[in-house]
């Protein structure tokens, strides 16, 4: 089912303001979106506040956009599920932007169309793959099956059910295994912690030799020093062989080339946060891929050999000023989609496209309730007050400056608590989303 947000009203022809573009407009096709996630939505929203904005259509399967970055703190109650996951129609609404709930199949950059699942032929003028990534197992048996996942509302209200049943049950050498010690281990080891209370073991398993490997010195040591306040242990260069309902086959290699021992670890569960790969639909003619199947782009964020289609965040291998491929992370996908916005409407209109440029602003991590650790702009910060200019710095990049004021407003009716909460649940009535 089709689902917009309200009536396209005429666009002046571009021509007809006497630049001399005799480019059509609008568009006989929309600019179909595939991907509602950071990328995808953010560049919906940005062509909407351009003048005179093309035709917009996103494609998007599921119900609520999730900002998650700040789902650490909607699993710890800090924060509220309208908040971090607003419904597409309350975002989409009075945008003028056509919203699909289905899900991308096939592109054909011959024809200009797309197929969706349910069986639709959609043509499109310019098309824009933000399709994102999704949790990678690396083929090791059981992770599918007895895994725990992190990236949605459904993930997050397993394990806080999880939470409960620990704490309820007060069984001795109760354990939660969390694999990979990337920003999301380690920040999901944190708060997990601080909701268990001492209830259960934390073990966080990391294949490398080092937490946090691609994080700055100072949010590294901040991090270390979070973990072992909370007693969660640290398993570095440890390979996961096999995941089994109650238990984790783990393999330790010693970084001095010792022997290497096999362990099999009791668990009450296992959370999965060793890495993502990336997911695009299937397009003819077969566009250019990298290594890890993320899709070649120009600077502009067109593919290479596709010039009608772009890509952008997870999906989109970007090259920065060394020739290295841009990090898969928010902060590059919030910034690709404005240029990209703009490089939509100029290349609609025959106009030259501009080069992304990446503005690396530093960052952020989550360490526990109330706590956090930033560095970026001259500025190196942790605990308290790194935690509310965390807050205030994503309640700037929520999506949409009403529901950017709705949570603004949320945040400040809590009857005498704190701006932000430091550990207490938010509890009065939130503005209706």
């Amino acid at each position: 089912m089709a689902e917009t947000s309200g009536d396209r009203t005429p666009f002046p022809n571009p021509a007809d303001a006497g630049g001399g573009n005799t480019a059509p407009w609008p568009p006989p096709h929309p600019v179909v979106i595939v991907g509602g996630g950071f990328g995808g939505l953010y560049v919906a929203l940005a062509l909407s506040t351009r003048r005179d904005p093309p035709p917009v259509l996103l494609v998007e399967p599921n119900e609520r956009f999730v900002f998650l970055p700040l789902l650490y703190e909607l699993l710890s109650d800090e924060l509220r599920p309208w908040e971090v996951a607003p419904r597409y129609a309350s975002l989409l609404a009075s945008r003028g932007i056509a919203w699909l709930r289905d899900r991308v199949a096939s592109i054909d950059a011959a024809a200009g169309t797309v197929t969706t699942t349910q069986g639709r032929c959609l043509p499109y003028s310019r098309l824009v793959v933000a399709t994102g990534s999704r949790a990678n197992d690396f083929g090791i048996p059981g992770v599918g099956e007895h895994a725990l996942q992190f990236r949605s509302l459904e993930d997050v209200e397993r394990l806080q059910s999880l939470v409960q049943q620990l704490k309820a049950q007060q069984r001795p050498l109760q354990r939660l295994a969390i694999v990979g010690a990337g920003a999301s281990g380690v920040e999901l080891a944190c708060k997990l912690a601080d909701l268990l209370q001492g209830h259960a073991v934390l073990e966080l398993v990391e294949q490398g030799a080092e937490l946090l490997p691609e994080a700055r010195a100072f949010n590294r040591e901040q991090a270390r020093a979070a973990l072992l306040r909370r007693d969660v242990r640290l398993r570095t260069h440890t390979r996961v062989e096999a995941v089994e309902a109650g238990r984790v086959t783990l393999r330790h290699e010693p970084a001095g080339g010792g022997a290497a021992n096999t362990e099999h670890l009791s668990v009450d569960g296992v959370v999965w946060t060793a890495g993502v790969t990336v997911v695009a639909p299937a397009i003819t003619p077969v566009a250019a891929i990298d290594r890890r199947g993320r899709l070649l782009c120009h600077p502009d964020l067109s593919l290479v050999q596709h010039p009608n289609l772009y890509a952008l965040g997870d999906v989109a291998h970007v090259a920065d000023a060394d020739g290295e491929p841009l990090p898969g992370t928010a902060q590059v996908a919030f910034q690709q989609a404005d240029n990209l916005a703009d490089n939509l409407i100029r290349s609609l209109a025959g106009e030259p496209t501009t080069p992304f440029r990446w503005n690396d602003l530093g960052e952020m991590i989550s360490l526990g309730i109330g706590e956090a650790s930033l560095t970026g702009l001259g500025l190196t910060l942790a605990g308290s007050a790194a935690y509310r200019l965390r807050q205030l710095t994503y309640l700037g990049r929520l999506p949409g400056l009403p529901h950017q004021l709705r949570v603004a407003a949320g945040w400040l009716s809590g009857l005498g608590r704190p701006l932000f909460a430091t550990g207490e649940p938010a509890r009065t009535p939130p503005p209706r989303p």
